[in-house]
């Protein structure tokens, strides 16, 4: 049984259509993307989850209950850490998750949580004297002090440095094997691509796609490219001949095979076999940014 489903879920606001029909479904453990450009309507839809906005069409369920009507115990089951979030400036770790700790039935152990996600030494340190990404892994332990059943992550990166964003990667892994369902919102391609075990498609409201990330891509194309310089001259024939080959050409001294399926095990395995070594290997194969582009037909950041 899912534990969220959204059903041809439909918000207005005024004139303006922002979320128009969407449907899916997460599965119990599972991380699920939701993935678009700023303004595609992903914010406005996991909202409707959280129970912050009334749905103008369609129906949601989380865990079989409906946000809207049984917000109390959405509150219980459901963790959210918002696109926007402050606390007042003076407020220490340690006062703000027995703060929130205080609002559930069955809260974690708060202070063994912001251990796991490295924030123990800051039990009395106030939020302003916080880093970009220590506020986002309290941001992150305030999301699972009530222990709930469903984490919503809306941007969690946004702002941070390289290092800190895989840091926070890291940390979405360990919730997840924590036992908790997440949904992540990103426009981050990488993001999407590393942790997402299914991805929906969001572009102006609507649902483009829904699927794995190697599944998007595959929709597009699914083709491989490996390109190399042979030490020695080499026949394209002995290249073709593999099943998983499709084309070779060169480009001067390069050589570019193209294939599907386990290409660069078949290639590789026949030019050992010749005893050829190559210089300047690369594979190259469809992004999910790329299967954005076909999909949508413009660029997640435009």
């Amino acid at each position: 049984m899912a534990i969220i489903e959204v059903d041809s879920l439909v918000k207005r606001y005024g004139e303006r259509t922002v979320v128009d029909g969407v449907s899916f479904a997460v599965e119990p453990g599972e991380i699920f993307g939701i993935l678009g450009p700023n303004g595609a309507g992903k914010t406005t839809t996991v909202e409707c989850v959280e129970g912050l906005r009334t749905p103008d069409g369609g129906t949601v369920r989380v865990c079989g209950i409906d946000p809207q009507r049984d917000t109390g115990e959405l509150r219980q089951l459901l963790g959210a850490q918002l696109q926007e979030s402050e606390l007042p400036d003076k407020l220490k770790v340690g006062e703000a998750m027995e703060l929130y700790s205080s609002f559930y039935r069955k809260p974690t152990d708060w202070r063994e949580l912001i251990d796991t996600l490295g924030l123990g030494d800051k039990v009395g340190t106030q939020f302003r004297r916080l880093s970009g990404g220590q506020k986002q892994r309290l941001s992150i332990a305030l999301a699972l002090v009530g222990n709930p059943t469903v984490a919503v992550l809306d941007e969690l990166t946004t702002g941070l440095d390289p290092q800190a964003r895989r840091d926070a990667w890291d940390l979405i892994e360990d919730v997840r094997n924590r036992g908790v369902t997440i949904v992540l919102v990103t426009h981050f391609m990488e993001e999407a691509e590393r942790l997402c075990d299914r991805l929906a498609l969001i572009d102006s409201g609507r649902l483009v796609a829904l699927d794995s990330p190697a599944g998007l891509v595959a929709k597009v194309d699914d083709r491989q490219r490996i390109r190399f310089r042979p030490s020695t001259p080499l026949d394209d024939a002995v290249l073709t001949a593999l099943p998983e080959v499709t084309s070779v050409e060169r480009a001067g001294r390069q050589i570019v095979v193209t294939g599907t399926g386990n290409l660069l095990l078949a290639v590789a395995t026949v030019l050992a076999r010749d005893k050829v070594v190559v210089a300047d290997l690369r594979v190259e194969q469809t992004s999910l940014e790329d299967a954005f582009i076909a999909l949508t037909g413009r660029h997640i950041d435009a």
